[in-house]
């Protein structure tokens, strides 16, 4: 089975959702998978080279002001040159973010990468979990803990550095790299006998 190839677009503020990249990188790789960690702030011709040869793109932003960050927009209006020519067509993508609030509006930043996705012809892979921490007997250690479905959500204190980042936010992460890789294998595998 050939190997798939994943990349993670991210920007990262202050770090902490350069902590969610590594998660998510570290589970893909984890899954099988050939990954490369982009940081779309300075991204190169050689890194878009690789973002047009990847299976997947992980796409990750910190929330500010209820949406992704303008590092990020300026790299999701550059990809009009890849709705041009749908060079992305049939690709798959998720998405992470990290917020200080729990909620901090969050959803609206996994909403526009699931946007961003469908105008590049992307299909989408939700995180596939349950929430946690719904009940009595749950804990703010639960996978997903903040009951996100379309990706995965984070929440770090604004007065933490990177090592604030809540260990299980960073496990749903690593979850999420190892769902898009699995998901990946399938597409990979499926192109290959279309083939």
């Amino acid at each position: 089975m050939p190997t798939p190839v994943v990349s993670v677009a991210f920007h990262s503020g202050y770090g902490h959702t350069a902590v969610l990249a590594e998660a998510v990188r570290a589970g893909a790789a984890d899954a099988g998978a050939e990954v490369h960690l982009i940081d779309v702030s300075e991204i190169t011709e050689e890194q878009w080279t690789l973002l047009d040869g990847s299976d997947a793109i992980v796409f990750g932003s910190p929330t500010y002001m209820g949406t992704a960050s303008g590092a990020f927009h300026t790299f999701a209006e550059a990809t009009s040159a890849r709705w041009a020519t749908q060079a992305w067509q049939d690709k798959l993508a998720a998405g992470f973010t990290n917020s200080g609030s729990k909620n901090g509006d969050k959803l609206h930043t996994l909403q526009f990468f699931q946007i961003l996705a469908g105008q590049l012809g992307m299909h989408w892979v939700n995180l596939g979990l349950t929430p946690g921490w719904n009940s009595s007997t749950g804990s703010e250690n639960d996978l997903n803990r903040l009951g996100v479905s379309l990706g995965a959500a984070a929440q770090t204190n604004v007065d933490a550095g990177p090592e604030g980042v809540h260990k299980a936010d960073a496990a749903t992460a690593e979850h999420l790299g190892r769902r898009v890789a699995e998901t990946a294998k399938i597409f990979v595998a499926g192109r290959t006998q279309a083939a």
